[in-house]
């Protein structure tokens, strides 16, 4: 099993997160982030003031897969996040050791 972790513009997230569902996906969080990389700052205009933006807004998707399903799920983060330009994201592969125990929080 592994764990993507799949960094993405917000305008997009809702995209991928639809490509997930029909992949089909067991079960994925998604969470606000902000980040800094090669995109670096971006000069943004808010009314009249221009400002910069040290940290970028980006959506964290992360998604449990098995194995064997692993291409699959990053070719339809990667299709369905990509325009082509800096700064669309990035999906890593992470291994996920084998879990002691799983709870689940039910209301008893």
């Amino acid at each position: 099993m592994k764990q993507l972790l799949a960094i993405v513009r917000p305008h997009v997230a809702e995209k991928v997160v639809e490509a997930l569902r029909r992949a089909p996906v067991e079960a994925f969080t998604v969470r606000e982030v902000k980040g800094y990389g090669r995109q670096k700052d971006q000069l943004a205009e808010y009314g009249q003031t221009e400002f910069e933006l040290a940290f970028l807004p980006k959506i964290e998707i992360a998604v449990w897969v098995d194995d064997p399903r692993v291409e699959e799920v990053v070719a339809r983060i990667t299709s369905t996040a990509g325009t082509g330009r800096m700064g669309d994201g990035k999906v890593m592969i992470l291994p996920v050791v084998r879990f002691e125990q799983v709870i689940n929080i039910e209301s008893k």
